[in-house]
């Protein structure tokens, strides 16, 4: 069976400076890995070019066999793929029902609408209580729910979540990581771009390490704990 998304020796460029450089890995369906680094390290140029936010100047991406480079984030979010981008990104003047039904903007099929809308109302209570309220009027943690929600709104087989846990209290972290565990119980992919490398690689058990766009190392959770240079530079050691 092929993986759910296969990236093969990656180029992004921004002008005249290259971002990701030849970046390779694989995705199998119904698991996550972590994408880890520090900021600027190339991990949200490489979600982006996954959902057709950048285009490729080298290199190709497959999403469930297809080669998709080149296509664009509509036609990406058609096929099953959706980002919860870093900074959540709400509308904060729109209510948190608004903001969950425009990550269902493509789809036209208002039952399956309703129902998913319901759904995530079940799997984020707080969002529920809160369906009429401003987004903007929602703690940073429960606009990250907020964010997470309205990608999966999308119904994806993919989703790609960048920095989920950036400017949360460790309570709020620890919620995301509830969240992030039953989406995978659901059987959906994930690929998870954090700089807090120890909580990523946790919850994934293997992760990519990034520097100045490539991958530097690569392993398990066991394996890269092991790794003194690893530990005192991602892992707090």
């Amino acid at each position: 069976m092929a993986p759910i998304i296969e990236l093969r020796d990656i180029y992004v460029n921004y002008g005249k400076i290259q971002a990701v450089r030849g970046v390779s890995f694989e995705l199998d369906d119904g698991s996550i890995v972590a994408l880890m680094g520090s900021n600027g390290a190339g991990k949200s140029t490489i979600l982006k070019a996954i959902i057709g936010l950048k285009e490729l100047s080298k290199g190709e991406i497959l999403f469930a066999g297809n080669k998709v480079s080149g296509k664009s984030t509509p036609e990406m979010v058609r096929m099953g793929v959706a980002l919860c981008p870093e900074g959540r990104r709400i509308f904060p003047e729109m209510t948190v029902m608004k903001n969950l039904i425009v990550g269902a903007y493509l789809r036209k099929d208002e039952a399956e609408i309703k129902r998913q809308l319901e759904e995530i109302y079940e799997h984020f209570p707080i969002l529920g209580e809160r369906r009429y309220q401003r987004g903007g009027s929602l703690s940073g943690g429960e606009q990250q729910m907020l964010a997470i929600g309205r990608a999966l709104m999308a119904g994806p087989k993919l989703l790609l979540l960048d920095e989920p846990s950036l400017g949360l209290a460790p309570l709020m972290v620890q919620e995301v990581d509830t969240i992030i565990k039953n989406i995978l119980e659901r059987g959906m992919s994930i690929i998870l771009a954090e700089q807090n490398a120890l909580w990523s690689l946790e919850l994934s058990q293997y992760g990519f390490i990034m520097e100045t766009g490539k991958i530097v190392m690569q392993g398990s959770y066991e394996e890269l704990v092991k790794n003194n240079y690893i530990m005192e530079a991602y892992l707090g050691g």
